[in-house]
C-alpha cells in the first residue's frame, strides 16, 4: 500500500462526507458509493478503467455507530 493510499485512507475517515458510505480507493482518488449494489458497479468500473491498479474498499461508519472491540 503506497503513502498516498494510507492518506486518502486517513482522509476517508476524517471526512464526514464519507460517513455511511462505502469508499473505493484507486487511481489517486476517493469515490464513494451509499450502497453496496452501487459500490460494486463502481468497483467493476473503476478495475476496468484502472487495470493495473489494487482497489482499497472500505465502509466508512457513520460518527454515531458503535464499534464493539473483542
Amino acid at each position: 500500500m503506497t503513502r498516498q493510499t494510507k492518506k486518502l485512507i486517513s482522509e476517508a475517515y476524517k471526512d464526514p462526507k464519507y460517513s455511511g458510505k462505502h469508499v473505493v480507493i484507486i487511481g489517486g482518488k476517493i469515490h464513494a458509493r451509499k450502497t453496496g449494489s452501487a459500490k460494486s458497479e463502481l468497483l467493476e468500473k473503476l478495475v476496468k478503467k484502472y487495470p493495473k491498479e489494487t482497489p482499497v474498499v472500505a465502509y466508512i461508519p457513520k460518527e454515531d455507530t458503535l464499534i464493539p472491540l473483542l
